[in-house]
């Protein structure tokens, strides 16, 4: 049997491969072993839109039957933060979501999110990991109807759940009475019943049932959401783009113009609002890819910082425990205080739109006024399809020191190396390389003052890395 390890964020696989339904029981008795180690009782599963993910569900559920664990199962397909607040919700032990997030149509996976309402820490998951069996279990799984006469098994409603946790934290009606006029790109994903019920009128793109995201990887960046900004440069109607991942716990957003606002710039703006406009206190927490000048505005702020390593659950460790008023990771997965410990795209969504009505701004106007404050940026990231022996090389370089400049005329000034390593150039112009901890892709980050001056540095960093 293969050897199953949880990446940066849960476990992924290519369906049909290693993403088997056996192999899928043999997470799940681990995660019901682990369960029953600390004495927990109860958890709550749910699935996204990707193919399957309801039989992958209800075969987890039925091994939690098997170990005398209640499950509630969420029927038809919810996001991942409405697993996580259900989970508090319920006052759960633990929540389970067959998703693989971002990843290509190929892949499923699973999520283990804790009592919290965040990602399970990483010393949790690797006491998940220790208990997966070898083999599947041979022992008869009770039936969902059986669970359900037992009382081991309740279907719950996380959608309805979820909308009543907005209602009564957002301002919708300041929402939807302002100029705002929203075009929502779900990406085929679980977040497209929740935004059709909120805004009624928003343009809707991908918002419809397709496991296969028409072959496209569902991750919210601007090369795989070239219509949602089309659709805002051709319309001078329409004047602000949400897009959510798979799951839509990850955010990207776009201006009047069409133009991308990256998770760099949605943080500062989050901490912007949370701030100076709504007076809350906590710390910064940011992952290693994100701007350095979440820092600058931190410090503006009399804030303390801190940077972690790439995964959210890094974020969400440090959440459980200390005052956090925004945290977040360059790939679209932010928090708040107020919220749960958890990347929640739509949340996010729905507090810069909140932000744009209580000020009456244009989100363009927002970054203006952030830019006011630590200075004009852009950044960019080239994802490099290589084989494990490239990149691997690269990265024994990266460790070796041997990467003094990148192409002619950017020498390197310092280095750092959180997770990953981060070249600078000067202040303001660094590159990062770190390997994926999911695919054989190679992760190539800049930021400088403008895009023309990222691509110069991107190009020479691909030359030198050859």
């Amino acid at each position: 049997m293969t050897k199953i390890k949880f990446g940066t964020d849960g476990w992924r696989a290519i369906i049909a491969r290693e993403y088997t339904e056996d192999n899928v029981k043999r997470v799940a008795e681990g995660t019901a072993l682990w369960l029953q180690s600390k004495g927990y009782k109860k958890i709550v599963i749910g699935h996204d839109c990707r193919f399957a993910g309801e039989m992958f569900a209800e075969a987890t559920t039925r091994v939690m039957g098997l170990y005398g664990i209640k499950v509630h199962l969420a029927k038809g397909f919810v996001s991942t933060p409405m697993v996580s607040l259900g989970v508090v919700k319920t006052k759960s032990d633990l929540g389970v979501v067959i998703t693989a997030s971002h990843n290509p149509p190929s892949y499923n996976g699973y999520k283990l999110k804790s009592n919290l309402g965040g990602p399970s820490v990483p010393a949790e998951i690797s006491e998940v990991e220790d208990r997966i069996p070898d083999q599947v279990t041979d022992k008869e799984l009770p039936s969902l109807d059986s669970m359900f006469e037992d009382g081991l098994l309740n279907y719950i409603d996380l959608e309805d759940m979820y909308l009543k946790h907005v209602e009564e934290n957002f301002d919708l009606e300041a929402i939807r009475n302002s100029d705002i006029r929203l075009v929502y790109d779900a990406m085929y994903g679980a977040g497209m019943n929740v935004i059709r019920r909120l805004f009624p009128n928003a343009t809707l793109l991908h918002c419809d049932y397709n496991p296969s995201f028409l072959g496209q990887a569902p991750e919210p960046i601007h090369r795989n959401l070239t219509e949602l900004s089309e659709t805002l440069a051709n319309n001078a109607e329409l004047n602000l783009g949400l897009a959510n991942d798979g799951d839509a716990d990850r955010i990207g957003m776009y201006d009047e113009d069409g133009n991308f606002v990256d998770s760099h710039h949605l943080l500062l703006l989050l901490l912007l609002y949370m701030r100076k406009y709504k007076e809350m206190d906590g710390k910064v927490i940011i992952t290693f890819s994100v701007t350095d000048k979440m820092k600058k505005l931190a410090d503006q702020f009399g804030l303390d910082y801190t940077v972690t390593k790439i995964g959210f659950k890094y974020i969400a460790e440090i959440m459980r425990d200390t005052d956090v008023i925004v945290g977040g990771e360059e790939s679209g997965g932010l928090a708040v205080k107020g919220h749960i410990p958890e990347r929640d795209g739509i949340w996010m969504g729905l507090l810069i739109m909140e932000f744009m009505a209580k000020t009456g701004k244009s989100i363009k106007e927002l970054i203006q006024e952030v830019y006011d404050m630590v200075g004009a940026f852009a950044f960019d990231r080239d994802d490099l399809h290589i084989d494990n022996d490239k990149k691997w090389a690269i990265m024994d370089n990266c460790k070796a020191g041997n990467y003094t400049s990148m192409g002619d005329g950017f020498d390197v000034i310092r280095t750092e190396n959180v997770d990953g390593y981060k070249f600078y150039f000067s202040e303001d112009e660094w590159v990062m390389i770190r390997p994926s901890g999911t695919e054989p892709v190679l992760r190539v980050y800049s930021q400088a003052p403008s895009q023309e001056r990222v691509r110069e540095i991107l190009a020479a960093t691909h030359k030198t890395l050859g």
